[in-house]
């Protein structure tokens, strides 16, 4: 998928605030996650806070072989993609286990997750849609892939993991219709 400064911009304006029903694309793809603990209102929270952490830097950032700046995510996130980290949460040391047991492979560094939000980045298969409390326990990841059933996800999971799922089911792609079912009353 291809990024420009300006899809960027709104996909931090949709993590900010709910887009309008009649913005969204014909389809999108959503993940169902059971959260491992807590409300789905409170991971839904920690998993905007980060999205709005990186998409800003991408926005304002110069991407280079530097590092970017960390100060504006949460430290559970900056504590748990360290080398070795530990993170305070117990559910974000889970989540680490929990995705390394789905994808077979490493926990992010965090330099390196921030890189993939890059705009001029084309691994990262997706756009951030809206994430919906569908029940006390249970979330629904919306995202643009352009259609697309199989896509570049690992940083997303590695985010909605590490963020508190118990259990990730997706992508699946839906009628954009479906989505806005779902948010029509709230």
């Amino acid at each position: 998928m291809i990024h420009s400064e300006e899809s960027v911009a709104a996909e931090l304006d949709r993590v900010r605030q709910r887009p309008a029903a009649e913005s969204a694309p014909p389809v999108l793809a959503v993940f169902t996650v059971d959260v491992a603990e807590g409300s789905s209102e409170a991971y839904v929270q920690r998993v905007r806070h980060v999205l709005s952490a990186a998409l800003h830097l991408a926005c304002t950032a110069e991407f280079d072989d530097e590092d970017l700046p960390v100060d504006e995510f949460p430290d559970w996130f900056t504590t748990l993609s360290a080398r070795d980290g530990e993170a305070p949460q117990h559910v974000a040391v889970h989540g680490r286990t929990a995705y390394t047991d789905r994808s077979g492979g490493s926990p992010w560094s965090l330099q390196n997750w921030i890189y993939r939000f890059e705009p001029d980045e084309d691994s990262r298969g997706w756009e951030f849609w809206d994430a919906v409390p569908v029940g006390p326990a249970q979330v629904r990841v919306w995202v643009d892939s352009w259609g697309e059933s199989f896509f570049g996800s690992l940083e997303l999971l590695w985010l909605l993991y590490t963020a508190g799922a118990a259990r990730i089911e997706g992508p699946e792609v839906h009628r954009a219709v479906t989505w806005a079912s779902e948010v029509g009353g709230r």
